[in-house]
């Protein structure tokens, strides 16, 4: 099922009503929408060539101008992921704004029945956090952002880190956690 979803929505003309696409954008990536009441909203001029997967109802991913999105990376939303204008996001980067499952064992234990029942996952047994990449971030290949952090505004992430934290405006971060290793000339 989730290969015909992600054909269905990969031309560029046919996207479903929920999802937003501004001018000059692309989508060469896939598109799951789990949940009908989702949404995606796509500005100007961006290139998305990984995979965008909303979960829920609540579900929002919020993509601004001038963003590409590299290939076999995966933004999977319960609440909401926000990329803002100038962000680059390299390949193979996953930006979960959820556990995915739940630290206690007799409710995770439950899980996989949930996804053979046509993936009706209770999504409310699962610590979830926004996620927001400020203007002119970049994520390097491999790197991992957790629910609930914040990338400040040009702020780089180091290929392969993981970001359980908030990175500062203008600093670089790298590893596993991530954490600060320089910080960077102001721009505009």
């Amino acid at each position: 099922m989730f290969r015909r979803i992600l054909s269905r929505f990969r031309k560029h003309d046919s996207f479903p009503k929920n999802m937003k696409r501004g001018e000059n954008s692309t989508v060469k990536g896939g598109v799951d929408m789990r949940s009908l009441n989702s949404f995606i909203e796509i500005g100007t001029n961006c290139l998305i060539e990984g995979v965008l997967v909303t979960e829920t109802d609540g579900s929002h991913i919020n993509i601004g101008n001038n963003v590409y999105i590299g290939g076999s990376t995966l933004l999977d939303c319960i609440v909401s992921i926000q990329v803002e204008d100038d962000v680059l996001i390299s390949y193979q980067c996953l930006l979960t704004d959820s556990d995915n499952h739940n630290l206690d064992y007799d409710i995770r234990k439950k899980d996989l029945a949930d996804w053979r029942n046509g993936g009706k996952h209770d999504w409310s047994t699962t610590e979830s956090a926004p996620i927001k990449i400020s203007k002119g971030a970049w994520i390097g290949a491999r790197s991992m952002i957790l629910k609930g952090v914040t990338i400040g505004k040009g702020a780089v992430v180091g290929a392969g880190s993981v970001v359980t934290k908030d990175v500062p405006d203008w600093t670089v971060v790298a590893g596993n956690p991530a954490r600060v290793v320089k910080v960077i000339k102001k721009s505009e």
